[in-house]
């Protein structure tokens, strides 16, 4: 993708107004919608999801415009575009029953719309789309007005102020924005009727949870080994007792002296170490939330209703979120969406590393943090940042081979199109093809002193997150998920039934593990569920740390194929995947290396 031409579009007023002007919109939508075209025809683009997002994008161009007869176009071949069968199912439902309504008489409209979805969603096979129709069902009890606008005004009009215009990545947002505002809201109480009907009908019959079943729990007694896990992440709370009882202890540290008593030039690294946010080297391991947030056990809450919504569950938490979004003004936006962002990177490692260890007492918990950036736009991008991420980088992997590591867990990524629109976001000087050049050049940066680093600690299994974007990594360059080692494995996310889930990236995932509604720990003690591929990856990391327990002369090699070779095959059109089975390659390594 970043082979294509760089295009840009002025924006007269700011785009928080815009938004709001329906001429203006339809004129942008246009505009987009030829270069679009002219793309598709001039390239031969082999990313299929690539090429998908592209006539998913015409197809809200000809929703915004009026055509619906290329909506309807557009409708069917993104459909054929779909991979997941989820996806292929539910792709388009929306808008097909938008366009029959807007055909009919105008009388007829509510009706028509809501009837023909209702049908639409009913005929679908309930135990293939049932996450998806959930989590549509949940986004329409909150979102609103205050929402799309807000997040206009805190995203896009900054660019806008500073340039004058946007980037086509940029302005495609403010366009589903615009189809947010234009057919969705008007229309919310009935679409989520339809929705509500079908999922209400349903609501007895769930989807088989196939992972009890898989699940192995080592026994104390037995002759296990000590294995270091690392969780390479936002930190982790080891006051939690189940944590703090299975850390790794630097015993040449003496805590809290802000000595470094050990000589390895790190101050009090007494269960890890840490980095902050602009990549300075920090002794806690466990970011202090309450700098950026008053009340994080708010914002715990809401993290939990938001879970709630998108699974269907009726809780205080979910009920409380709906209130707080539904009515949010726009300039209340940016503070409660940074202070959930902020509170969701506070509680990700911990409840990573609750997944990562359970299960077995032999496993030793080591934090290695990261400060995630919670702001809407962040810091601009620069070289100088990019040469101190690498460093940090590098130290941290020179840490755990220092220290023995043996598996480490990696739920965490960047990408080359995000370092290209903060550069956007932040005013950076010069062209739009300038600044893609500057953009290649701080991911080249990061990604290549990653990816030696790595290389060159071949005793270790990195276990790395497939990421949530539902792409093809190796298309749109995001690392750590698109790098190939022989020490490396790709986790995807399937559900509870072992389907894939709607939001997994894809391209270079060896195994799929469970990355839906997952239980863990988060700050404090409380447990909470997460989904992701952040939840399927420390599964993976949870049995391999498990194979070294049980069998520590084992290669990285032999890991490796185990868990793979231990994993079962699910096929889903052209496509297959194998799902982590940990009973199998336990199995299958007792079978081969027990005496």
């Amino acid at each position: 993708m970043s082979d294509l031409p760089t295009h840009v579009y002025p924006m007269p007023v700011r785009p928080s107004e815009l938004v709001l002007d329906q001429a203006a919109v339809e004129a942008l939508a246009r505009a987009i919608g030829a270069d679009i075209r002219a793309d598709l025809a001039a390239y031969d683009i082999q990313d299929v999801t690539a090429v998908r997002r592209m006539h998913g994008s015409l197809l809200t161009i000809a929703l915004l415009t009026g055509d619906m007869a290329e909506a309807s176009k557009q409708v069917a071949i993104v459909r054929e575009m779909q991979e997941k069968a989820s996806a292929r199912h539910t792709s388009g439902r929306i808008p097909e029953a938008y366009i029959a309504a807007s055909e009919g008489p105008a009388a007829e409209f509510d009706a028509t719309l809501g009837g023909q979805l209702e049908v639409a969603l009913a005929s679908l096979p309930w135990d293939v789309v049932e996450d998806s129709l959930q989590g549509t069902k949940g986004y329409l009890e909150y979102v609103s007005e205050g929402m799309v606008v807000g997040d206009v005004e805190t995203s896009l009009d900054p660019p806008a102020a500073e340039g004058g215009e946007l980037s086509q990545l940029l302005a495609e947002d403010l366009l589903g924005a615009a189809y947010t505002l234009s057919v969705i809201l008007p229309n919310r109480d009935v679409l989520h009727r339809a929705y509500a009907s079908v999922v209400n009908a349903n609501k007895g019959s769930r989807k088989p949870d196939i992972w009890a079943e898989r699940e192995v729990v080592l026994d104390p007694a037995d002759k296990l080994a000590p294995v270091t896990v690392a969780v390479w992440d936002s930190g982790v709370d080891f006051a939690i007792p189940a944590l703090g009882r299975q850390a790794w202890v630097n015993t040449g540290e003496v805590p809290g002296n802000g000595i470094d008593d050990d000589g390895d030039g790190f101050v009090d690294d007494v269960n890890g170490v840490g980095w902050t946010l602009h990549m300075d080297y920090t002794p806690e391991v466990l970011f202090p939330i309450t700098t950026l947030v008053e009340d994080p056990g708010q914002f715990q809450q809401y993290s939990k209703g938001l879970g709630d919504v998108q699974a269907n569950i009726d809780s205080e938490e979910a009920s409380e979120l709906k209130r707080k979004l539904s009515s949010l003004p726009k300039e209340g936006y940016q503070p409660f969406i940074e202070g959930l962002g902020a509170y969701s990177n506070y509680a990700h490692g911990t409840h990573v590393a609750g997944i990562s260890v359970a299960g077995n007492p032999a496993a030793r918990l080591m934090a290695a943090r990261i400060t995630f950036d919670h702001r809407v736009i962040g810091d601009r991008p620069t070289i100088a940042m990019a040469y101190k991420e690498a460093a940090a980088n590098v130290s941290t992997i020179d840490y755990f081979i220092a220290r023995g590591v043996k598996v480490v867990n990696m739920s965490w990524g960047g990408n080359l199109a995000g370092i290209e629109a903060g550069l956007e976001q932040t005013g950076a000087p010069g062209t739009p093809e300038e600044r893609r050049e500057l953009a290649r050049r701080i991911y080249d940066i990061t990604y290549q002193a990653l990816a030696e680093a790595m290389r060159d600690a071949p005793d270790i299994l990195f276990v790395i997150a497939a990421g949530n974007s539902d792409n093809d990594v190796k298309f749109d360059e995001v690392y750590p998920s698109s790098i190939v080692l022989p020490n490396i494995l790709v986790a995807g996310a399937v559900d509870q039934a072992g389907d894939e889930t709607s939001f997994t990236s894809f391209g270079n995932s060896q195994v799929y593990a469970n990355g839906f509604e997952v239980e863990s720990y988060v700050p404090g003690g409380d447990r909470l569920p997460f989904s992701g591929t952040s939840m399927a990856a420390p599964q993976v990391t949870n049995l391999a740390a498990k194979l070294w327990a049980l069998y520590p002369d084992l290669t990285v090699a032999d890991v490796t194929r185990l868990i793979i070779e231990g994993a079962d095959e699910r096929s889903e059109g052209e496509r297959s995947y194998r799902l982590m089975n940990a009973r199998k390659t336990l199995a299958l390594a007792a079978q081969e290396y027990s005496s």
